[in-house]
């Protein structure tokens, strides 16, 4: 049979049956549709470059287990469409965050805790590399936003990243969003505090997802979403499909190399066959940087070019 790996961890997932892989009737299927399910064997093929060998969105085939109802063993992994990644410093491998996915959704917000757009130039990056659309979603503009905030905001929305300003209490901005994610398998992704999951129980009434209170002491959030799992839910704009992740405090990309970190920020690529040693340039003080000037001119701005900076050292160091 075929399945949907909603949730899971170490090696227990939920996994949702899709009908058309079985023949089974309409009431068979709805008392048949979730199964609890454990890999056969100790590895699925090809998963031992990951720090998780399944996740949210991946479709697997699986064997109903004859003596226990709703139980199952999975015996492998379809080809990915693709997966959003990040690297696992305690792994030191890429973990799978989702798989098979249509859209990367960044949440911020200006406050409560600070607005951090490095942390936002990094999923993009990511979001590039793997030729995923993303969006930005600014919750809890209920707050207000500065000029500062305003002017970074501005330029992502410059660079092509469409931007949603919303607020989970007070509910202004959520029917723009419901519509643009509608019959997509999107994932929310945002450092812990953001309000990932009471945007996604704005979104998702059913849902009911655990809130965590804001750590007063650091103006940062404590960890309430444990693993990522996958939501569906019907609306009139049609069905969500949400991810909702773990709350990070630091998204480092992977499967990018330094020098390739230009090629994944859609303003500097222009520019990067333009400099003086052309593809051997790193855009960090040669002379000729195209890239350089255009940070000078206004073209490129000045915080990114900074985001750059410090994502370039730090993925060179990774791959050292």
């Amino acid at each position: 049979m075929t399945g949907l790996v909603m949730k899971g961890s170490r090696n227990v997932f939920s996994v949702k049956l899709l009908p058309s892989s079985v023949n089974l009737s309409e009431n068979e299927t709805a008392a048949r549709l979730f199964y609890e399910c454990r890999l056969k064997g100790k590895v699925l093929k090809c998963d031992e470059d990951f720090y998780n060998p399944l996740a949210p969105g991946d479709l697997i085939s699986f064997e109903e287990d004859a003596l226990h109802s709703g139980k199952g063993m999975i015996t492998s992994l379809a080809d990915r469409r693709n997966c959003f990644t990040r690297y696992n410093r305690k792994g030191q491998l890429p973990q799978i965050l989702a798989a098979n996915v249509d859209s990367i959704v960044c949440v911020v917000t200006p406050a409560a805790p600070p607005f951090r757009p490095r942390f936002a130039d990094r999923v993009l990056v990511q979001a590039e590399a793997a030729h995923i659309p993303a969006v930005i979603v600014v919750n809890k503009c209920d707050l207000g936003l500065n000029a500062e905030i305003e002017d970074r905001l501005a330029d992502f929305a410059r660079i092509g990243y469409t931007i949603f300003y919303v607020s989970a209490m007070t509910g202004d901005g959520l029917d723009s969003v419901r519509k643009a994610l509608a019959d997509k398998l999107v994932v929310f992704i945002g450092q812990s505090g953001v309000g990932k999951s009471s945007l996604v129980n704005a979104l998702v009434p059913d849902a009911m997802l655990k809130i965590g209170a804001l750590n007063e002491k650091y103006n940062r959030g404590n960890h309430t979403t444990v693993q990522a799992g996958l939501l569906e839910y019907e609306t009139h704009d049609g069905i969500l499909r949400l991810i909702d992740t773990p709350g990070v405090r630091q998204f480092v990309p992977c499967g990018v190399r330094a020098e390739e970190i230009v090629f994944c920020m859609p303003e500097f690529a222009p520019y990067v066959f333009k400099c003086g040693f052309g593809y051997s340039c790193s855009h960090r003080g040669e002379k000729d940087c195209a890239v350089k000037t255009a940070v000078d001119q206004g073209i490129i701005h000045h915080d990114r070019y900074e985001s750059y900076q410090r994502l370039y050292e730090e993925l060179h160091d990774i791959e050292v």
